[in-house]
């Protein structure tokens, strides 16, 4: 009988379905799930809390309780983002060569004390390389800028069929885990500068892709993302649209003040924590605005394409739809496509159905325009053959 290798047998132990907050495939799910389950948490101390009177004692436990609840959920975080590493290897590594680098980016947006000396060190952040493993070093290939999506969540195996995708075609892939990631711990959560230095972060594993792979074209980088990472791949197109040569934005987040009015309040919250924004919309409509792709559709110069879907119960079709009217506005050349109900709502074309992986292929067909793959694919049946093994 042959032996499995150490990583596939460490692996197989530890991917166990019943261990909750351990498993992996829809680890930004799960991290959705944790987050309910800490405001759960909160709401039911929140009456003790009420009814305490100031400086007790019973006060003081449900601080220490909801701390020892958050401090929890990050460890949970570290723990299921180092098992998931593993399983890259394991889903991966027959056609990948894979690596996970330290950068540094632009200091933290918002310092916990301005006037500390390290205040304005630059902040460092983990990103993920993907190259295959059929390249020639000697010639050149278009890099793909894949940003993960969720307001606090990071890039899991829940994209490796996607990866494969890529790799399959010839791209190399690079995909940063921005301020406030999940998986790296609380300063790393709470750096969170949701629209605004995440970008950056972003750039930065761009650019370095540039400067350490000869084997990189800077003439076919593509910017590709769903939900938040759509969001991230409009602000690269519209804010560094000489850095790319096209964008894919998937049921992007466009319009923050849209997205706020229409959202439960929990979702503000994000925002409003002292180290975020540390204020309401209607507090700073102008720093919302920023952080917002609609404020920049001015910007457009380069290839894009924008899928939305009429059944997306998270980034909602009248958002996105906000985004095409201000470029249709502005008489900007893009593409977009709006599904109607499509299986899946929000994640409609990153699930692994057929409906799904043919939107894929369609995607791929508008990057294989501008971004010139040396493995195109011929049909949506070789993109499946390439990604799933049937």
């Amino acid at each position: 009988m042959k032996r499995k290798p150490f990583i596939s047998l460490v692996v197989s132990l530890l991917w166990i379905p019943t261990f909750a907050g351990i498993t992996t495939f829809e680890a930004n799910i799960q991290n959705a799930e944790q987050r309910q389950q800490a405001d759960s948490t909160k709401k039911i101390s929140a009456p003790l809390a009420e009814e305490a009177p100031p400086d007790s004692a019973l006060l003081k436990k449900v601080e220490d309780l909801n701390k020892t609840v958050a401090d929890y959920e990050h460890r949970f975080d570290i723990l299921e983002k180092q098992i998931d590493d593993l399983l890259w290897f394991e889903r991966l590594g027959d056609v990948a060569l894979f690596d996970k680098v330290r950068l540094t980016s632009t200091p933290r947006w918002k310092p916990k004390d301005p006037d500390d000396r390290f205040a304005t060190n630059k902040l460092q952040f983990y990103t993920y390389v993907f190259v295959p493993k059929s390249i020639n070093p000697k010639k050149k290939y278009p890099l793909i800028v894949l940003p993960h999506s969720g307001i606090h969540a990071n890039f899991s195996t829940y994209y490796y069929h996607i990866v494969r995708e890529l790799i399959a075609q010839g791209y190399i892939v690079v995909s940063a885990e921005y301020r406030g990631s999940t998986g790296y711990g609380k300063a790393t959560y709470e750096n969170i500068d949701y629209g605004g230095r995440e970008n950056d972060d972003v750039l930065t594993s761009r650019d370095y892709m540039l400067e350490n792979y000869s084997m990189v074209d800077p003439e076919r980088v593509g910017v590709i993302g769903w939900s938040h990472g759509g969001m991230i791949a409009l602000m690269q197109i519209l804010q560094h649209g000489d850095k790319y040569q096209c964008a894919f934005a998937g049921v992007p987040v466009s319009d923050l003040d849209n997205r706020l009015a229409s959202h439960e309040k929990s979702y503000s919250d994000y925002f409003t924590v002292p180290y975020h924004v540390g204020e309401s919309i209607e507090e700073n409509r102008e720093e919302y605005a920023r952080r917002s792709p609609t404020h920049y559709a001015e910007n457009l110069n380069k290839p894009l394409l924008i899928h939305t879907n009429t059944n997306d119960n998270d980034v909602y079709v009248e958002e996105v739809q906000l985004m095409i009217d201000r470029l249709k506005k502005l008489e900007k050349d893009f593409e977009y496509k709006v599904f109607q109900d499509a299986s899946g709502g929000h994640g409609f074309d990153r699930i692994d159905t057929k409906e799904a992986t043919d939107i894929r292929f369609t995607v791929y067909q508008f990057l294989k325009r501008y971004l010139h793959p040396p493995h195109p694919f011929a049909s949506a049946g070789e993109m499946r053959r390439a990604a799933y093994g049937f």
